[in-house]
């Protein structure tokens, strides 16, 4: 039986610096978490609550689509 794989990955640092090179802790006080969860979600060492992806969108302006990707496959 094939294993099912997923990631998810992010365009967290990118977005940043095309908004005026914003700090992770500037990011993380627009949204109400902390830097370093921050930074864990921008390194994909961590995933987001729903809840906490779309706040991150917002902050930046643009649909969830753009900060986020969600890829599946299966081996």
């Amino acid at each position: 039986m094939a294993k099912a794989k997923h990631n998810v990955s992010n365009e967290i640092r990118r977005l940043r610096f095309n908004a005026d090179e914003m700090t992770q802790k500037q990011l993380a006080e627009k949204v109400g978490i902390t830097r370093q969860t921050i930074v864990a979600i921008e390194k994909a060492h961590y995933s987001p609550s729903l809840e906490v992806a779309f706040l991150i969108a917002r902050a930046f302006e643009v649909p969830l689509d753009k900060v986020f990707t969600f890829e599946f496959r299966e081996d």
